[in-house]
């Protein structure tokens, strides 16, 4: 029993001894243990303000490194062109309701899903399958434009015994003007707007998301035309055009054909194109974007070979660039001479016979349209 005692008062001195020691260290694991906490906590917190674009520190050259990380990561098949790289934080910045921004780049800029309708009219084509749809691009601000279009070409939708619909596509501008736009579109109908910013780089951009409406919300159209909004259309000649034998109803791509031009490398030139964005020399044949005509099953093909193509600002160009990469070629019209640049004089003979002209304003296309439809002889 003394034994017993013996060792148990030894075993209680070791114990003693080891507790004495456990408390020394104690107070000094507790401090590490906090000073982790609170390193994890501060790790934490500055993955998130890092992960946050909207911070204005966040603007600093180094912090972009880390916003590129970032991006990086959280993309799928990204290829991002340094041309662009200053057009998706002025969208960002400019687009004010945060579902109306891209959760995350698909392929690049101009490709059209990244984008979101703001102003819609799918019932366009709900209604009635109609034989052409007229693709409008114009700006926000041209009122002007779209007024004289719907008094002359686009107030025609049954053309030669055909169904015609136009409409116009706009982008964002950095103005307030929401409300004026919604109001046009609730009195007139034919306003698509995309929340991409509405500028002369981010043409490619608003024609590809053309190409997206006409693929999700009028597939079933047999033609589409995109055709700028500066432009004089003899909506009759066109719809007598495209009735002809010869005029195929698939991959089908016409209007002015551009051959062998050369890819403007002068960084004074608007339509200056780095050798980043398009390597060639030479563009493929593409239609000059003032007005080409194509069959519907286009615009479908172009959304989808459009992910692996770079993109620059020249939009017809581009169009071209897709058209190649499908093995196509775009087709000269029946009537070339029909398809013209811009008008030196109005001639009441020649407006009957031609289907395009570049014009000055929005008043002369008014004027050569009341003119031209007059009764009596043309020629």
């Amino acid at each position: 029993m003394e034994d017993q005692k013996t060792g148990l008062g030894g075993n209680g001195l070791k114990r003693q001894s080891v507790e004495s020691q456990c408390c020394q260290k104690k107070p000094s694991l507790h401090f590490w243990f906090i000073f982790l906490l609170l390193l994890c906590l501060l790790v934490f917190i500055l993955c998130f303000y890092l992960s946050n674009g909207s911070l204005s520190w966040w603007r600093f050259p180094l912090h972009r490194h880390y916003q590129w990380f970032f991006n990086k990561s959280n993309q799928i098949n990204v290829s991002v062109h340094p041309k662009y790289e200053v057009i998706i934080p002025e969208i960002y910045e400019t687009t004010d309701p945060p579902t109306l921004r891209p959760k995350s780049i698909q392929y690049h800029q101009a490709y059209p899903r990244n984008y979101h309708f703001i102003i819609d009219n799918p019932e366009t084509c709900q209604k009635e399958t109609p034989f052409l749809v007229l693709m409008v691009p114009v700006e926000p601000s041209n009122v002007q434009a779209r007024y004289a279009i719907r008094q002359t070409w686009g107030n025609e939708s049954l053309v030669q015994e055909k169904l015609v619909a136009t409409l116009f596509m706009l982008g964002r501008s950095g103005e307030d003007d929401s409300e004026k736009l919604k109001q046009e579109n609730l009195q007139h109908h034919d306003l698509i707007q995309s929340d991409f910013m509405d500028t002369y780089v981010n043409l490619t951009i608003k024609t590809m998301v053309i190409m997206d409406w006409l693929t999700t919300r009028c597939r079933n159209a047999t033609y589409a035309m995109k055709i700028d909004s500066d432009m004089f259309l003899n909506i009759d000649n066109l719809v007598i055009m495209l009735q002809k034998a010869e005029i195929p109803t698939k991959e089908y791509l016409t209007g002015m054909l551009m051959w062998n031009r050369p890819v403007v490398r002068s960084k004074d030139s608007k339509w200056y194109v780095p050798e980043e964005m398009f390597l060639d020399s030479e563009y493929p044949t593409y239609t000059l974007g003032m007005g080409y005509i194509f069959s519907n099953d286009l615009p479908e093909k172009f959304v989808n070979v459009s992910k692996d193509i770079k993109p620059f600002n020249v939009e017809d160009a581009y169009i071209g660039v897709c058209m190649k990469k499908l093995g196509l070629s775009p087709t000269s019209p029946p009537n070339p001479s029909q398809f013209k640049t811009y008008n030196t004089k109005y001639n009441r003979c020649e407006y009957s016979q031609i289907i395009t002209y570049i014009l000055g304003s929005p008043q002369e296309l008014v004027n050569y349209w009341t003119d031209l439809k007059k009764p009596g002889p043309h020629c």
